[in-house]
């Protein structure tokens, strides 16, 4: 018996050991990674044979959620396929989409290699079909509705193909697409399928020693074969709750990171100006240090991105196979996963996307989906988050010290801690947190209205104070010159 107990002891400590592959980490206020317990473990990882396909899947590319139904872009399969995910984490195939239904004889009703599918809220379908050079709008029954085609406006370069590869809605019914070598941002259509104009261009950056070198001391040929100075190329895009457009670069200089220039995930307003928060001064570019090791070096290039309820947002880095996760003031929440065959590890994540919180992970070259589950530890950061977001400090604040019980050393908990104080307007409190992790900015400003309440608390304490050191001295004085005046007669 006892023999028995211990192997079982043995199997399941083998099996904890799997399952939790302690790659989570955070940053410090130096920079520095701190590892921390596991935010989310695997719960599954689902192929071909667990999705019961009679064909392997081929390039899967782009994964969208909607309510409890997510749909598997099968790339060169040229088919869309639709699974319902259950309260028990287990999947079930629903139908394999490869046609729609059409009565117009010049609408071709099957794909050719496509790439994204977006889902909107009255259920209408949008499919990047992007080797027909399209994207096409279906109801939920796959009744053909319309085609949005290349654009026909002397603003749009005829002399490129239309391959459009990301798409997004808006509840209106209004579209964004990505297109493959489109570098003005967003192809933006009305409902009807008119095209408006182009959405959310980045901003040209260029070095002027650069510029110049180029106008004026290189030939034609030369200046032919140098890089032009166009705006960067988004490569994926996800649309909020609240109708903002999350989106996603790859192309970036290294050491733009730093200062800002590069902003390799923006959020769009209906202007296309970027409103990403960033309160940190570490900013949401994934990792924030990228020496080589493994055979991988450079920074961190975002392959999809996700927003949660709780206005969470999540980036898939394909350099190193890693999701971030960032609270809505650009503060990063965790990092975890790596480049690897094991689960839980790619090795080339094309597509993230969630129900409720847990995570459907996409890996084009494994053909797989893996799903996450968060933790214990990661519950609670996001219930601390969502009661701070909800205005219930203290709640926030009870499950950020329940946070720091299972991770003294997560930074932002002191942060959400002395944030929660600082709302309820306990400003020696909220001090006392700020400073315990160096956030001086926030200290400073805790301190000035801490300073503000004192005096006011104090001011009739103050006046006497003051009154007594400016009367003292002159009744001490007047007392002073009558005795002396009396004793004179």
């Amino acid at each position: 018996m006892k023999k028995l107990l211990l192997t079982l002891i043995i199997f399941l400590s083998v099996c904890v050991s799997l399952s939790a592959k302690n790659d989570t980490y955070i940053y410090d206020f130096w920079e520095s990674v701190q590892n921390s317990p596991d935010t989310y473990r695997v719960s599954s990882v689902l192929y071909a044979d667990d999705l019961k396909l009679e064909s392997q899947l081929k390039n899967p590319s782009s994964i969208f959620c909607f309510d409890n139904l997510v749909f598997l872009v099968d790339t060169d399969n040229n088919r869309i396929l639709e699974f319902t995910y259950n309260e028990n984490k287990t999947v079930q195939l629903n139908r394999i989409i490869e046609s729609f239904n059409c009565e117009d004889p010049e609408v071709i009703n099957t794909f050719n290699s496509p790439h994204d599918i977006f889902i909107n809220q009255d259920k209408t379908m949008f499919v990047a079909d992007t080797n027909n050079n399209r994207v096409v709008k279906l109801d939920f029954d796959l009744n053909y509705i319309m085609s949005f085609v290349e654009p026909d406006n002397v603003i749009y370069d005829k002399e490129k193909s239309f391959f459009p590869e990301k798409v997004v809605a808006d509840r209106t019914g209004r579209l964004y697409v990505l297109a493959k070598n489109v570098n003005k941002g967003f192809v933006k259509y009305e409902a009807d399928g008119s095209f408006t104009n182009f959405f959310g261009a980045t901003k040209v950056t260029y070095n002027w020693t650069d510029y110049l070198w180029k106008k004026y001391f290189t030939t034609k040929a030369q200046r032919e074969q140098m890089v032009a100075f166009v705006p960067t190329e988004y490569s994926n895009a996800y649309i909020d709750s609240e109708g903002f457009v999350y989106c996603v670069t790859k192309t970036f200089e290294e050491w733009d990171l730093r200062s800002g220039k590069a902003q390799p995930l923006r959020r769009l307003n209906a202007l296309g100006d970027d409103i990403l928060i960033k309160e940190d001064e570490a900013l949401p570019i994934g990792d924030l240090q990228f020496d080589q090791g493994a055979g991988i070096k450079g920074p961190s290039h975002f392959s999809d991105v996700t927003v949660l309820d709780n206005e969470v947002y999540l980036a898939m880095d394909e350099t190193r196979g890693r999701i971030f996760a960032y609270n809505n003031q650009g503060n990063l929440l965790f990092a975890f996963g790596n480049k690897g065959n094991i689960d839980g590890y790619f090795r080339s994540p094309a597509a993230l996307d969630h129900v409720g919180k847990d995570l459907f992970v996409v890996d084009s070259i494994n053909s797989s989906v893996t799903i996450f589950t968060p933790t214990e530890y990661g519950n609670l950061i996001y219930e601390a988050t969502e009661y701070f977001n909800s205005g219930e400090y203290d709640k926030s604040a009870e499950a950020w010290k329940k946070v720091l019980e299972l991770n003294g050393n997560y930074d932002l908990a002191y942060l959400g801690l002395g944030k929660a104080a600082y709302r309820k307007e306990n400003y020696k409190e909220a001090m006392h947190y700020f400073k315990v992790k160096r956030y001086r900015r926030k200290y400073s400003k805790a301190f000035e209205y801490y300073r503000k309440e004192w005096v006011e608390q104090n001011l009739f304490k103050i006046v006497l104070v003051i009154l007594a050191l400016i009367l003292i001295p002159l009744i001490v004085k007047i007392v002073k010159r009558v005795k002396s005046e009396l004793e004179s007669l």
